[in-house]
């Protein structure tokens, strides 16, 4: 399955890149006992029932099944071949991979899409050379020094400058292969009317804007003239997606990971001001408002999200619609308030990282606190009958929050500030709960009970033959001796044809001289239905000291089974014969048999 990789170098690597750190920068985990769980990335759910072993390097989802070691996880999340996985590991563990390798992945990577990739990879760092050590960038260099940021900053973000000459960065790409009308297409080059090309951010500073995985895919430039606009992304592409992308994500995922929340910030001045400040969970929408993709992805890694917009009207109903809309993904929402409308790099050069840190991030407002004084605008409260649409409208709000602790607090407040019964506050947000066709208090817990019963009935009773054979597979995958001693005893005379496949599979896997090792093993089954049901078997409990008695329990139980089944046949013959031979008193007697065997198969099987 490795192909041109050593399978020594495969395992090597795989070894070397623990599975809960790789699952942790895409699931928020949490270890639960032995096991870390978290909500499985690969469909939606509410309760985590996605599992992390880092003693075995698997995961398991027992919601939708799927399941396998560090590679399966990203050729699943990532659409990743096996060579790209394998290649990228190497890069993040530190391992030389052989010259062939790099050529197959050349192969694989001669797509338009990779092309561009090279491209942008290519241009960061003539970008950046130019901003460093051109005499022609020395303006960009200045501005940016005077913009408060440090020569560390500017190299980790390698920012750049795109010079004015129209033809540099045109002849650049040529000599470095890549085909004018292509990056064109790629929104590198721009073309005038005479289709002439040119480099499209000429004049600006750049912000090399990187996916999750940290390669450049697109430029956002900053006019430090009077260039129109102020600032100027590259275009929609296969690669470049402004709705799917956020600034920053790739170098600010794993403090988002550890820290438990991430701040969103309006533009790339202030991830990068706040990030030289300490805050290095931040993050920001690229020159558009947030949208339901780019909320849906800080959900997946976080329950809490600051915003931290311009302090000015702006950016206060930018704040709101922001926090309307990661409130709807279910996101913990704080809101961040800036005086003077000042925007968070302003704050931070006026005020310093200290004040920055204790007055505004640590002090964010929560989302009903910052949205009860946000829709104060929009009335006069001095009038009565603005004032009552006001509370109106902030009853529909608390009727959208979940915790009801949380409604009824906001509730008194809003009670006691309008001196309104609190019951009949709580009974208009249980009305209006009903008619927005949310679940009551009362029935969440049946709800989740109903959950609970649902995945029960997933994991129903098996027969005991059934449970036999799963129970002797998950003690084989983790001990050699016990595989072959079942080998001796029952060979692969499972009753389950999965079962059957799989023991052929872990003989095969011992017989070459492996030692029991599960994320190895599955490494060898190219079968996605086969290496889910292994990786739900390896997850099953065991006892570390079982006996042998216990081993030969279970192979009793599948030999009954197999015994009975073939009994039962062989009696089905016998009554056909007799009922051909019209001799029915036998023929019912044979069917007595029969039930009285079945009874005994379901009785052990209850």
């Amino acid at each position: 399955m490795a192909g041109q990789i050593p399978e020594e170098t495969v395992d090597e690597i795989r070894r070397s890149n623990d599975i809960v750190d790789v699952v942790g920068e895409y699931v928020s985990l949490k270890k639960q006992g032995r096991n870390y769980f978290g909500l499985c990335p690969f469909h939606g759910e509410n309760t985590p029932s996605f599992s992390v072993t880092q003693e075995k390097q698997i995961f398991h989802c027992f919601g939708c099944g799927k399941g396998g070691n560090v590679f399966t996880f990203l050729m699943e999340i990532e659409g990743f071949t096996f060579q790209q996985t394998v290649q990228y590991l190497a890069e993040k563990s530190g391992h030389s991979l052989p010259a062939s390798v790099g050529q197959e992945t050349d192969q694989e990577n001669n797509s338009e899409e990779q092309i561009h990739l090279k491209a942008f990879a290519w241009l960061t760092k003539l970008y950046h050379h130019l901003l460093r050590h051109t005499k022609e960038g020395k303006q960009a260099y200045q501005y940016l020094l005077d913009r408060g940021f440090t020569d560390e900053m500017i190299d980790l973000f390698q920012l750049g400058y795109a010079p004015q000459s129209r033809e540099l960065v045109v002849q650049f790409l040529e000599k470095k292969g890549f085909h004018t009308q292509q990056m064109i297409r790629a929104g590198v080059l721009t073309a005038n009317e005479q289709n002439q090309a040119s480099d499209r951010f000429r004049g600006r500073v750049i912000f090399p804007i990187r996916n999750h995985l940290g390669k450049s895919i697109g430029f956002g430039g900053r006019t430090i003239t009077d260039q129109e606009p102020k600032y100027l992304n590259s275009p929609e592409s296969a690669l470049f997606q402004k709705g799917r992308l956020l600034f920053n994500f790739d170098l600010a995922r794993s403090t988002i990971r550890n820290s438990e929340q991430a701040v969103l910030f309006e533009g790339y001045m202030d991830v990068i001001s706040a990030y030289q400040a300490g805050i290095k969970n931040g993050v920001a929408t690229l020159g558009t408002s947030i949208t339901e993709n780019q909320a849906k992805l800080l959900n997946r890694y976080v329950n809490t999200v600051i915003i931290c917009y311009d302090g000015d009207q702006a950016g206060i109903d930018a704040s709101y619609k922001a926090a309307r809309l990661l409130h709807q993904v279910d996101c913990n929402v704080k809101v961040a308030s800036i005086p003077e409308g000042l925007d968070p790099d302003s704050y931070i050069v006026k005020y310093g990282e200290n004040r920055f840190q204790n007055e505004i991030i640590e002090v964010s407002n929560t989302y009903m606190t910052f949205l009860m004084e946000y829709l104060k605008k929009d009335y006069n409260l001095q009038l009565e009958g603005d004032r009552m649409q006001y509370i109106e409208k902030v009853i529909d709000e608390l009727a959208t929050i979940k915790r009801p602790m949380e409604r009824e607090y906001y509730a008194k407040e809003l009670a006691n500030t309008y001196d309104l019964s609190i019951n009949t506050m709580m009974q208009e947000i249980k009305d209006r709960r009903k008619k927005l066709g949310v679940q009551q208090d009362n029935q969440q817990t049946s709800s989740h009970t109903r959950n609970k019963v649902g995945f029960s009935k997933q994991k129903k009773l098996l027969p005991a033959y059934h449970k036999a054979e799963k129970q002797l597979l998950a003690y084989m995958l983790h001990d050699v001796s016990i595989a072959e001693n079942v080998k001796e005893r029952l060979g692969a005379s499972f009753n389950l044809d999965l079962h059957k496949i799989i023991v052929t599979h872990l003989y095969a896997f011992y017989e070459e001289g492996n030692n029991a090792n599960i994320s190895q093993f599955i490494e060898r089954i190219d079968d996605t239905t086969i290496k889910n049901e292994i990786v739900e078997i390896a997850m099953e409990p065991i006892h570390p000291d079982v006996s042998d008695k216990e081993i030969q329990d279970y192979i009793w139980l599948i030999k009954a089974e197999q015994e009975d089944k073939a009994t039962i046949r062989s009696l089905q013959q016998a009554q056909k014969q007799a009922e051909v031979q019209k001799d029915f008193v036998k023929a019912a007697q044979i069917g007595m048999e029969i039930l009285e065997i079945q009874k005994k198969i379901k009785n052990a099987n209850s």
